[in-house]
């Protein structure tokens, strides 16, 4: 862990962190020595990179492919009009750099596949899954629980969200969701659309566990699925519980995301 005496900038900039007996000096080194890889800068990694990069995470890793759209900018709040047809890792990264300069980023311009999730996960402290598919979901999970790197869970749909924190292998993502549902069973955003604020709730929930995470306080969402719907202004509480026969973290595990086929159900083969 980084020194815990902090500069005379850097107690300026988190003493709201620093005189919380929860986190303090220390909490806050561990903050700044810490890596957290977001996969997705969109609507619900546009919250975590905000708040995490404020917050002082010294090297946050953003993965995506896509390019900035207008039709993005209703709920991705960390691009803006002069961004569109950029790469979102690099309006992503220069948002990052103007918010906070303690933190390095680095810029995955990619889409995460079966080939590159064992080697990126690899390379962080923990994972935030802001992703928009399932194949995404799956291989997140299934690299992050097969090498033990604690991933942070979020999904949208209109005005609902929900998310979950994985932590120490069981239960696991696909203990709640064993397969995927068939290919456009699940309208996405681009067809059912979403309210613009409803990312900035579900994302700010994930950033908190991560920080949760890394100065050691309070429980996480491990075990338990939090949904939100924002037209009721509701939560609950859904428990997940870990299934035995899971290919991931049950009593015969899979050995490596290799051996998983994600081109269609992402189910496990028999």
């Amino acid at each position: 862990m980084s020194d815990p005496n902090l500069d005379a900038e850097q107690l300026d900039r988190y003493s709201r962190h620093v005189i919380m007996d929860d986190v303090g000096p220390a909490g806050q080194a561990a903050l700044l020595d810490a890596s957290v890889l977001v996969v997705g800068a969109g609507g619900l990694g546009s919250p975590v990179i905000q708040y995490l990069a404020a917050a002082g995470v010294g090297r946050l890793g953003i993965a995506d492919a896509d390019h900035v759209e207008r039709s993005n900018l209703q709920r991705q709040v960390i691009h803006a009009d002069s961004d569109v047809g950029r790469p979102k890792v690099d309006s992503a990264a220069e948002y990052v750099a103007d918010l906070n300069p303690d933190v390095t980023v680095d810029r995955h311009e990619l889409r995460v596949d079966s080939e590159n999730v064992t080697d990126l996960v690899a390379d962080y402290d923990v994972v935030v899954d802001a992703s928009d598919n399932f194949p995404t979901r799956f291989l997140l999970n299934d690299a992050c629980v097969l090498s033990e790197t604690p991933l942070s869970h979020g999904a949208i749909y209109r005005f609902e969200g929900q998310a979950t924190t994985i932590v120490g292998g069981q239960p696991c993502y696909r203990c709640l969701f064993p397969e995927a549902p068939p290919e456009g069973a699940v309208p996405d955003c681009a067809t059912a659309g979403v309210l613009g604020v409803l990312p900035g709730a579900v994302g700010a929930f994930q950033a908190t566990e991560v920080a949760k995470l890394i100065i050691g306080e309070g429980d996480t969402l491990d075990g338990r699925l939090l949904v939100y719907d924002a037209a009721d202004m509701t939560t609950e509480e859904v428990p997940i519980r870990a299934n035995p026969d899971c290919p991931v973290c049950g009593d015969d595990p899979i050995g490596s995301v290799a051996e998983v086929s994600y081109a269609d159900s992402c189910a496990v083969p028999e």
